[in-house]
């Protein structure tokens, strides 16, 4: 099929690889030209793994285009879908300037049937928007083309965007149409081989589906994040709670790691968005203001718990002490530090007159563009270790998660691990010699909690 991806971002760009990929030809649209080009050279915005070479691939056999002439892309496509940002506002709500604005450049340029589908997360209700905007320039051309416009919410992960494309849990379409999910449904096969995932239903329950799945995972963070905090004040071990509780079939184990708080670009973004639509329904959610807000908090404990151990004077100030950091990506297998827990972290730390020292191995040119010179960066991380007061662990890496603890012994002044991640066994940790602080669980057996 001949698709075009209008923004060529995260979602835009794996979806359009992953398409091409399938053998149908795509054509990305932005309106960044500096980055249309340096995608036609191979250069990739962002880090995904598997996406450049998937990129380059496709590319090269001719099945991916890149330009910023989305009147040709469109004119040429029967599949347009709409992958720009919506960014939150003032109030929460999700803008959708972008995609109203691609919506009306699509009913300027259309000459014959065409697919419009929402591939960016939008609220409720969006897609009469698109149509709205699409028919109100077909009006003008006074024409009466026919469209139909689709709802399909993406459910990548990053760090797993590839696999979760080409081997989807689900593809949710929503449409009214009984030919348009049929042509949807074609477009999908390659990726339903071994088992048909694909679930078909109204556009406004399709737009409500991604909203609800994003809201569901990030209150299993926080609702694990407050038995943590919880576990630490009655000494008990949240791992083995969370073994207790996972092996419920009806719970599972996913989503069930204390950490340090959500961040990225879809969780506190898709919260905040769901809140404001309730609203607008005149609908108080309460259970998702309060996952906000626990998340908001939870992004202050690890900043808490070292200044807690070595600050000085009552107000516990860092004036003296080095830091190191490992992990500024909100997870790992991402350079992405949007809404990252360790953006307000080395604030705290900052502000607390802390020098900090961070290691990511691949956010360090992303976090630059937040802290500037204020802290240091390198690519070792063991370097960054050399007279730290303190090491706190705050994404879990693969490469955090067995260290040459021996090395790490040497470089600390002071062998204090303050473990956002809880990636090491508190028992041996002591043993070792580290004055380790996990969240959640007790370090060789004396509480961590608010000491």
């Amino acid at each position: 099929m001949k698709i075009s991806v209008i923004g060529s971002g995260y979602v835009g760009l794996v979806a359009g690889a992953c398409f091409a990929e399938s053998g149908n030809s795509v054509i990305c649209v932005d309106i960044d030209e500096a980055k249309i080009e340096g995608l036609k050279n191979g250069i990739i915005p962002i880090y995904e793994p598997g996406l450049k070479e998937m990129v380059l691939r496709n590319f090269a056999d001719g099945r991916l285009s890149f330009t910023t002439d989305i009147e040709a892309a469109v004119k040429s496509s029967l599949i347009n879908f709409i992958a720009v940002g919506t960014p939150p506002g003032e109030d929460g709500s999700a803008d959708l300037k972008y995609v109203l604005g691609v919506a009306a450049t699509i009913g300027k340029h259309m000459q014959g049937y065409k697919i419009i589908v929402d591939k960016s997360t939008v609220p409720v209700g969006t897609a009469d928007k698109v149509r709205s905007a699409i028919q109100n320039e077909l009006d003008a051309r006074g024409t009466g083309l026919e469209f139909d416009v689709v709802s399909n919410p993406e459910f990548l992960k990053e760090g797993a965007a590839i696999d979760d494309f080409m081997k989807p849990d689900r593809v949710v379409i929503g449409t009214d149409n009984v030919r348009t999910a049929e042509i949807m449904k074609e477009l999908y096969e390659p990726f339903m081989r071994k088992n048909n995932r694909m679930i078909v239903m109204d556009i406004r329950s399709a737009e409500m589906t991604k909203y609800a799945a994003n809201a569901m995972l990030a209150t299993r963070i926080s609702f694990m994040n407050q038995i943590a905090n919880l576990c630490e004040r009655m000494g008990a071990d949240v791992t083995a709670v969370r073994e207790g509780i996972g092996s419920d079939s009806r719970i599972g184990y996913d989503f069930l790691f204390p950490g340090p708080g959500y961040g990225g670009s879809c969780f506190p973004k898709d919260v905040k968005a769901l809140v404001k639509t309730a609203e607008e329904c005149s609908y108080d959610f309460l259970l998702l203001k309060a996952v906000e807000e626990v998340n908001e908090r939870q992004k202050g404990v690890l900043s808490s718990k070292v200044r807690n151990l070595i600050g000085s004077g009552s107000d516990k100030s860092l004036q003296g002490k080095t830091i190191a950091c490992w992990g500024l990506a909100f997870k790992p297998r991402t350079d992405d530090m949007r809404e990252a827990p360790s953006l307000t972290i080395i604030e705290d730390f900052l502000a607390a007159g802390a020098t900090v020292k961070a290691h990511d191995p691949e956010a360090l040119k992303e976090a630059k563009h937040y802290f500037g010179d204020r802290i240091t960066y390198s690519h070792n991380q063991y370097e960054i270790l050399a007279g730290a007061d303190a090491l706190v662990i705050i994404t879990d890496w693969s490469e955090y998660r067995n260290p040459d603890f021996d090395r790490m012994l040497t470089e600390l002044k002071t062998p204090l691990v303050v473990d956002g991640r809880n990636l090491y066994k508190p028992v041996k940790m002591k043993e070792s010699g580290f004055d380790y602080v996990p969240l959640g669980r007790c370090a060789g057996g004396i509480s961590q909690g608010a000491r």
